[in-house]
């Protein structure tokens, strides 16, 4: 954590109502700006607590969310998108990752592989839906209770800027795990899709 975004969340914790909402900006700018949001997640546990402090990151997340969300779209009827979609195997690996499209985003959601804020622009630029894309932010829960409760042991946010690593305990390793095996079902998923899709449009 950057000595400036330590000073800033110092801030925040003495705001009140007010740090909530600089809070929630500051994961806004994080999910547009493709910047790690683990700190801030983290961060959030040793402010605000466990149970209040994951309702923040999560309504940040989605906040956040939706807004990279909202760019990935526009971005998705540019010009230049429009002439990769008339390539068929870039048409129909993106319709692939439609077709399964909220198994395929929970799955993704859990990979650790796939960071938070790459992965709202990619899941725009697929064109997915709304709908299924507010629904697998759900997922993200039990790892944002997880940061959270660690950033609330650790408890110092001076602590987290100079690089204490927070605990990671046997659930850490769980999730870890589930990440892992959600990463290779989705990339599966995927692929079989697009192999069907290829198939059916060169018939």
């Amino acid at each position: 954590m950057t000595q400036w975004l330590h000073s800033l969340l110092v801030q925040v914790a003495q705001m009140g109502g007010w740090g909530v909402l600089l809070f929630l900006l500051l994961y806004i700018m994080a999910a547009l700006t493709m910047a790690p949001a683990f700190p801030l997640t983290v961060a959030a546990g040793a402010i605000y607590g466990v149970g209040r402090g994951s309702l923040v990151v999560f309504i940040g997340a989605a906040l956040g969310g939706m807004a990279a969300y909202a760019v990935a779209r526009r971005l998705a009827d540019s010009r230049l998108l429009r002439r990769l979609d008339r390539e068929p195997r870039v048409a129909v690996v993106r319709n692939a990752i439609r077709t399964d499209g909220l198994w395929v985003q929970f799955l993704l959601r859990l990979s650790p592989l796939v960071p938070f804020t790459v992965l709202n622009y990619a899941l725009g630029l697929a064109r997915v839906r709304f709908r299924d894309f507010m629904l697998s932010l759900l997922v993200m829960i039990p790892a944002i209770v997880m940061y959270t409760y660690y950033g609330r042991v650790v408890g110092d946010i001076a602590a987290l800027a100079a690089g204490q690593a927070p605990p990671k305990g046997p659930e850490y390793y769980v999730l870890l795990s589930v990440g892992l095996v959600s990463t290779a079902v989705a990339t599966t998923m995927v692929t079989r899709a697009a192999r069907r899709a290829l198939k059916s449009h060169s018939v």
